[in-house]
């Protein structure tokens, strides 16, 4: 009996001092690994939306893959067409858009932003992990959205679009503040419509407006630290079909990789790291 109860004091204690050092791993900041679901296979066919929406539109996982997939919102998805969905949508999101998961090159940066022209698709990052991702419109041929570095800037949880009064913009972020450039929530049809904006689904506006970070201002208006780095890279075929309707040849076709993100970001590295220092110094 007795070794019995001190056979279970010493599992108590192991307990204990296991769960204190998780705490402190935790406080540390240490990076956590994030478990995603990976599909058995990758592969693509097009569909009839309302016949495929008829089947699956109680399917909330696999609505919001379709949607993605297809670079636009749910309104817009019921409306179209022809679309292309993957066969096996037993995944998680991230395996059917092009960012990587990991991209070593960043392991300095605490947060960065991407908006991908080419794919359509916009992806966060801390230290080197991916965290969020999702489909985006960005400019029209006529607006096209600026490329290379920005900063995220002031933000409004609803603005009137500069372009148009009756727009109505929620959760919007600016980035290029002379230019009125920014990501907001708006419609997606499913290929580049904006005035040079990066429309967004609302869910996704809404999370990048949470977790980006702001500028901070001095008294006098002064930039005093800058925001969440952005890069916006590539450019757009407006002559060409949807590149995403590639992914039925060769499902990898659109895929962004490791060395692609450090060749789009190490121009702009030095300015990122020395912004960030400031923003910890003056935090």
């Amino acid at each position: 009996m007795k070794k019995s109860l001190i056979l279970l004091n010493i599992i108590v204690i192991s307990l204990f001092f296991s769960c204190n050092q998780n705490e402190k791993t935790k406080a540390k900041g240490e990076k956590i690994k994030i478990v995603r679901i990976e599909p058995k296979s990758v592969s693509y066919q097009t569909e009839n939306a309302k016949e495929w929406l008829s089947v699956n539109i109680k399917d909330s996982k696999k609505l919001r893959i379709a949607v993605a997939v297809n670079r636009t919102d749910r309104e817009n998805f019921a409306q179209m067409d022809s679309v292309i969905v993957p066969i096996d949508m037993t995944g998680d999101l991230e395996y059917y858009l092009p960012f990587p998961m990991t991209v070593s090159y960043l392991k300095d940066i605490n947060k960065i932003i991407y908006f991908s022209y080419p794919t359509q698709t916009f992806a966060t990052y801390e230290n080197g992990e991916l965290i969020y991702t999702g489909p985006t419109n960005m400019g029209r041929k006529q607006d096209q959205t600026p490329t290379g570095l920005f900063y995220a800037n002031w933000k409004a949880e609803e603005t009137t679009s500069t372009f148009n009064d009756e727009w109505d913009l929620r959760w919007n972020f600016n980035v290029e503040n002379l230019l009125g450039v920014g990501w907001h929530q708006y419609s997606l049809p499913g290929y580049p419509a904006s005035h040079a904006c990066m429309r967004l689904q609302e869910k996704d506006a809404r999370y990048l407006y949470d977790w980006a970070d702001q500028w901070v201002l001095t008294n006098k208006d002064k930039v005093l630290v800058k925001g969440t780095p952005v890069i916006i890279f590539g450019s757009y075929d407006f002559d060409a079909s949807k590149p995403w309707f590639q992914l039925i040849e060769n499902p990898k076709a659109l895929d962004i990789s490791e060395d692609e993100m450090e060749n789009q970001t190490k121009p702009f590295l030095k300015l990122i790291l020395a912004e960030q220092e400031n923003r910890v110094a003056k935090g």
